[in-house]
């Protein structure tokens, strides 16, 4: 289910109000209201197959109770009927929820001392989250996906009340508050990432992530999560290729071949192509040296969408670049998007608020001969998101190498 859009409950919600709101969704449905369909089309777990007109009022509850992050209406309307009353366990737990999320760290320790039991309890949504899970800011409902400064004291005092540090949840099919801290923005945002990991590891934490969960590292790397992966492999997560090459470890990767410089068998070719993009993004150039010297096709596969040079820009990683660029990346290739190396550092210098140079790319690929788009001028001109000086540097490149308006 997705958790990006969910809507919140009031702290004392009324179940008529919901039962009221489920008989008007209904008549929005059959009446065709846009809006309304489009809701439908995100929560309905069977939209494809229902007819609007002929929607029924179990379809209207169903998409409320999953806008709100429960599985179907009965447990939607329990949990509702629960929070009517401020002094029930359901009450409690969402009161706790809310002191992990803002870092109420008072309010947390007071009813942790009045309810003990709030530290074992699970939230009725689908996740299922804990209230140790949602320090991970991560796979929970989308506006509590938020990590105050003082995080890890938020975590420790959990652990000491007896929090589960390896308890499991639903958030992404098997979750630990390890595996969502590591592949989660909000901690890295916050500054208390590697200091939250240290602290869930020190507690005994598995560096593993659940069993039959996804693969922690990799999984850290396809989530932008740098840092994050490169302490998981520090402190000894398993590395296949996939993780090593991301995270740098050549002296693993290199196990991966035989000494006639072929991959082994029992290696995935998919793990060593993600691997090859994320040691491009990653600006792992030893790595990517290392496994062009063996499979010179990488450096133009496009068959996941984009090319390493695409990923070595979204890293804003300049020495891998230049270093695809020498091997014979192609410059013009289109990524799934309809976007070429140049049009995509283009869209990323003036579109992202990462604090990444996107302009330095384009510099790099301009000096490569990457051809200039008609239009490209205006369109930089155009764009408002950008900071004036970014706009005017893109736009001194793009002139400097010919670019006309």
């Amino acid at each position: 289910m997705n958790t990006t859009d969910l809507m919140p409950l009031p702290a004392h919600p009324s179940p008529a109000q919901y039962r009221k709101q489920a008989k008007d969704l209904l008549k929005a449905m059959k009446a065709g209201d846009a809006a309304v369909l489009e809701r439908v089309k995100e929560f309905h777990p069977r939209a494809k197959e229902l007819q609007p007109a002929g929607a029924a009022l179990a379809d209207a509850q169903w998409v409320i109770a999953r806008e709100h992050g429960f599985e179907s209406w009965p447990k939607f309307v329990k949990h509702v009927e629960a929070l009517w009353k401020a002094s029930s366990p359901a009450s409690r737990f969402e009161q706790a929820v809310e002191a992990v999320v803002q870092g109420d760290l008072a309010a947390l320790r007071k009813l942790l001392e009045e309810d003990p039991s709030l530290v074992h309890a699970r939230s009725p949504r689908v996740h299922r989250a804990m209230l140790l899970h949602y320090v991970g800011a991560n796979g929970v409902e989308n506006y509590r996906q938020k990590t105050p400064r003082n995080a890890v004291e938020i975590a420790r005092t959990l652990l000491d009340a007896g929090a589960e540090v390896d308890a499991e949840c639903g958030a992404y099919g098997t979750d630990t508050a390890l595996g969502l801290v590591a592949t989660s923005v909000h901690p890295l945002d916050a500054g208390v990432q590697i200091p939250l990991m240290e602290l869930l590891i020190e507690r005994g934490a598995s560096v593993e992530g659940a069993p039959g969960g996804w693969t922690i590292v990799p999984a850290a790397l396809g989530n932008g999560r740098k840092a994050a992966a490169a302490y998981l492999a520090e402190r000894g997560a398993s590395l296949d290729v996939e993780g090593a090459a991301g995270v740098g470890r050549l002296d693993v990767v290199q196990t991966c071949f035989d000494t006639e410089g072929r991959l082994k068998p029992e290696v995935s070719g998919i793990k060593l192509v993600r691997g090859f993009l994320w040691a491009c993004e990653y600006g792992r150039e030893a790595v990517i040296d290392f496994l062009l010297d063996r499979q010179p096709g990488l450096v133009s596969d496009a068959s996941t969408g984009m090319t390493g040079l695409h990923w070595a820009i979204v890293g804003g990683e300049l020495g891998a670049m230049r270093l695809l660029i020498a091997r014979g990346a192609p410059l013009e290739v289109e990524n799934q998007y309809g976007g070429t190396p140049l049009s995509q550092a283009l869209w990323f210098a003036m579109t992202a608020k990462n604090g990444i140079d996107y302009p330095a790319t384009i510099d790099v690929l301009l000096a490569a001969g990457s051809v200039i788009e008609p239009g490209s001028l205006g369109w930089v001109e155009r764009q408002e998101d950008a900071s004036q000086s970014t706009r005017e540097r893109v736009l001194a490149s793009l002139r400097r190498f010919g670019a006309e308006s």
